[in-house]
């Protein structure tokens, strides 16, 4: 990450949302109004490439990933809000508005990422005239050192309550003993806790639509400084999470993660294929497996 403001990969998530409301016609997948706001100079930029080219594979599929993942992760979040959750940690959470779109609800939400990225983005929302959301504590943390949970818990997060976890984006920056290390921190969430994390698949199981995609978009990213290094089939992550006791509830790829209606359009948005969205619970207990109550989709 850079150290005067977000990664790329932030911003672009972030332009991604903003533009899929400007760019791509009905149905919307995913409603960010702010999105576009917590840019801040760089918005008009930012958009402005998915206005010049929206209708690229590379930039219709970046945009198809991002509000795709959103909408089935904040979906995962109503419902455990529904059974009384009440704390949300969005770990890497960049540009995410959840808790200016959220601020009259009662959830709690705890936003992970490298401090400058913070900084920039309260910012940019004080100068868009954003208020600060009452229910939001910023969380800086650095996703390699594998001490999330040490930081979050410094910072008012209540461990003996469970919480909805979302990872988005996150994964393929990291190294797999990063991401190890943070899964097992998260094992210590209390019993009734949810986690979603995104990952890349590996070369092997992309179709032609993600293989285009990712010889496009794989050199941009890396010759930005942040390259792709962690992919992981269905069968890895499921068994890296259970490797730390999580129960996986389901794996869905990008594509399937919403309502099949959401892809019979006449504009340009198409999934890239490239991602899959696993879901999963910790340890019913410190140090014990999870029982099966549901079969993972692989």
């Amino acid at each position: 990450m850079q150290a005067e403001g977000p990664s790329g990969t932030a911003l672009h998530a972030a332009a991604a949302r903003a533009a899929h409301l400007i760019v791509d016609g009905e149905p919307v997948v995913f409603r960010d109004p702010q999105a576009y706001a917590v840019l801040g100079e760089r918005a008009e930029e930012l958009v402005g490439l998915h206005r010049a080219m929206g209708d690229h594979p590379v930039a219709a599929g970046l945009r198809a990933a991002v509000v795709t993942r959103s909408r089935y992760t904040e979906d995962r979040l109503a419902d455990a809000v529904r059974r009384g959750v009440r704390q949300y940690v969005i770990l890497g959470a960049g540009l995410d508005t959840y808790a200016c779109r959220a601020a009259s609800g009662p959830v709690e939400v705890f936003e992970v990422d490298h401090p400058a990225t913070q900084r920039w983005k309260r910012e940019a929302m004080e100068s868009a005239g954003l208020p600060a959301p009452p229910r939001l504590t910023y969380v800086p943390a650095d996703l390699e050192d594998g001490r999330v949970v040490d930081r979050l818990a410094a910072h008012g997060f209540d461990l003996a309550r469970p919480a909805f976890v979302s990872w988005l984006g996150v994964t393929a920056y990291l190294t797999r003993a990063a991401v190890t290390r943070t899964l097992a921190g998260l094992g210590r969430l209390a019993p009734g806790s949810e986690i979603v994390v995104d990952h890349l698949l590996p070369e092997a199981m992309r179709g032609p639509r993600a293989r285009a995609y990712a010889e496009t978009l794989m050199p941009l990213v890396a010759e930005h400084g942040e390259p792709w290094l962690t992919f992981l089939s269905p069968a890895e992550a499921a068994d890296l999470l259970e490797e730390h006791g999580f129960e996986v509830i389901e794996q869905v790829p990008e594509r399937d993660a919403v309502d099949p209606a959401f892809w019979a359009r006449s504009d340009a948005l198409a999934s890239g294929e490239i991602s899959v969205l696993t879901r999963a619970r910790p340890p019913d207990r410190p140090g014990g497996a999870a029982g099966r109550d549901a079969s993972p989709r692989r």
